[in-house]
């Protein structure tokens, strides 16, 4: 619910971004943030798995926790040096030539948030969700205060009395670095909440267990880059690969703003993460649990289904919160991309094989084909296509890596998924899908009502269909 709520708080900065900034320069915002992904897993470099892993059966998981600390703490300090002396170099190469104070801020962030990675998992791993969710919903609501007052009231204060102090902490020559600041005042904030906590572990640091975690986390590094090329490569390379005659920042500030209002998938995602992965690391490998996993698997395309028909039903009331017309071309990826998340979404659930089974380099394999699948229709596409061929290469890539997954884990861990029903639910929810296109010449109120009944068939399928699962639940828990 944390990660949800947090999430969506966040998200409605992005109308105030597409109302504030021109296309082209919400691209910039889009395009570094795309790297900062990039470089997040690079600094984690998979420790946050590691440490879940290995806290969870030994029986000093404060010496995992001090180890994993330390290791983060001194390779993000590295880091920031390094980046505090290349930093004009950086800029340049990634075409940002006049703004090397950028990419310094953006690796502060980076540092603080990698540091933070290993107490906020050991938050969940002790579960404690309240602190947790406390600590995060400040880091949000700070991100947002901050972004309001630099990007809003600060110029109206100025705007109005141009002699204000408000000059000693803004300027307007900064424009969208407010953004990053914003962020940058977040993580502090966030860092200091965590340090008590931080300092109250007796910090030692086990080499022997540091080379396990590493050689237990590195395959989980190279999914979790091959990962992030398949959700932010198209970010990075379309401002190459678009010529400058289709003002290729524009267009990416476009498919930002159209992956963003896709963002409810995302959000439902992220919490059944977070829950998902410490939760069967505590489990055993028994027949229960498998035919639990089978369950949950089905029960998350059912609501992640719900959340699809729920999003492109309802498309021009979430374009009302869109006011820049400049980015409503955008909207005719959001089914794409709804539906590529959910795909990734279903491979995330069935990649718990390879991590309960040790064998992390199938990870690496699947996703690493993956990236390289993702990139090369980039590569194609990108300028066929412009941004929505960015949109589609995501959607074949998970959806071949959730195939692949699949079948892999069938061989070395199979799980009892009742690909009957699950397939039903796509069928019936594909079938309600292209009947709104018929709905289309309709009044906006008869549209709605078309499009509400549509949902409500969904629905009453599931419930035909779970039914006797359902009850059966609810007497086991009316029962507890």
């Amino acid at each position: 619910m944390s990660s949800i709520v947090g999430r969506f708080i966040n998200w409605w900065l992005m109308p105030l971004y597409v109302v504030l900034f021109a296309p082209d320069v919400y691209g910039i915002v889009t395009n570094l943030y795309s790297y900062v992904a990039f470089f997040m897993v690079f600094l984690t470099y998979g420790m946050e798995t590691g440490f879940f892993r290995f806290a969870s059966n030994n029986s000093n998981s404060e010496k995992v926790y001090s180890t994993s600390l330390i290791s983060l703490f001194l390779t993000s300090s590295v880091f920031i040096v390094f980046v505090l002396f290349l930093k004009e170099d950086l800029a340049k190469l990634i075409n940002y030539p006049e703004n090397p104070e950028f990419i310094l801020w953006l690796a502060i962030i980076l540092a603080i948030d990698a540091l933070t990675a290993i107490p906020f998992a050991q938050l969940r791993l002790k579960n404690r969700p309240l602190k947790f969710a406390f600590i995060k919903l400040v880091n949000i609501g700070a991100n947002i205060f901050f972004n309001l007052f630099f990007l809003l009231i600060c110029p109206k204060i100025i705007a109005n009395n141009p002699d204000s102090f408000i000059h000693l902490i803004y300027s307007e020559e900064i424009g969208v670095g407010y953004v990053f600041i914003s962020n940058l005042l977040a993580s502090v904030i966030t860092l200091l909440m965590l340090f008590p906590d931080m300092m109250k572990t007796t910090f030692q640091f086990d080499k022997k267990l540091f080379f396990k975690m590493l050689s237990y986390s590195f395959p989980i590094l190279i999914v979790g880059m091959a990962g992030v090329a398949n959700q932010h490569i198209d970010k990075i390379l379309i401002p190459f690969l678009i010529p400058e005659d289709q003002n290729p920042m524009a267009q990416l500030g476009i498919y930002g703003a159209g992956v963003k209002i896709a963002v409810l998938m995302n959000m439902f995602i992220q919490a059944f993460r977070y829950a998902f992965e410490p939760f069967f690391f505590s489990q055993t490998n028994g027949r229960d649990n498998k035919n639990m996993h089978a369950n949950i698997m089905k029960y998350f395309v059912i609501f992640g289904l719900l959340i699809f028909l729920g999003m492109v039903l309802y498309m021009d009331v979430i374009k009302l919160l869109i006011r820049n017309v400049a980015y409503h071309d955008g909207f005719s990826i959001v089914p794409v991309i709804l539906l590529a998340n959910l795909f990734f979404g279903i491979y995330f659930a069935l990649s718990m094989w390879y991590k309960l089974t040790d064998m992390t380099r199938y990870g690496a394999y699947i996703a690493v084909g993956g990236a390289v699948l993702t990139i090369t229709l980039n590569f194609i596409l990108i300028p066929v296509y412009g941004y929505k061929g960015s949109a589609f290469a995501v959607l074949i890539s998970f959806f071949g890596m959730m195939i692949i997954s699949y079948f892999l884990g069938q061989k070395y861990y199979p799980i009892p998924y009742n690909l009957k029903r699950i397939f039903t639910y796509f069928l019936i929810a594909g079938i309600l899908f292209f009947g709104s296109f018929f709905t289309s010449t309709l009044t906006a109120v008869v549209k709605h009502l078309f499009h509400t009944f549509f949902i409500f068939i969904f629905i009453v399928s599931v419930f035909m269909f779970e039914k006797s699962e359902l009850r059966s639940l609810f007497k086991i828990n009316k029962k507890k």
